[in-house]
């Protein structure tokens, strides 16, 4: 996923924005929020795999403690 941010922020940033339409703004703008809201889920995504690599290993360490 941080490819497909990376290529669609290099995207978004080639666009001459002194020539859009209204709607074609109003569209830029859209993306440019869409764009901001997947970085941050991509953040939390991370976090989240962090979060579960720590679960695991507690929960492997449990079931080798208990197996003895």
């Amino acid at each position: 996923m941080a490819d497909t941010i990376a290529e669609t922020v290099e995207l978004l940033y080639t666009i001459d924005q002194e020539n859009l339409t209204p709607d074609q703004q109003i569209a830029l703008g859209t993306a440019l929020a869409n764009l901001a809201q997947a970085e941050r889920l991509e953040q939390i995504n991370e976090r989240l795999r962090g979060i579960h690599q720590v679960l695991n290993t507690w929960a492997m360490k449990a079931t080798v403690d208990g197996g003895r």
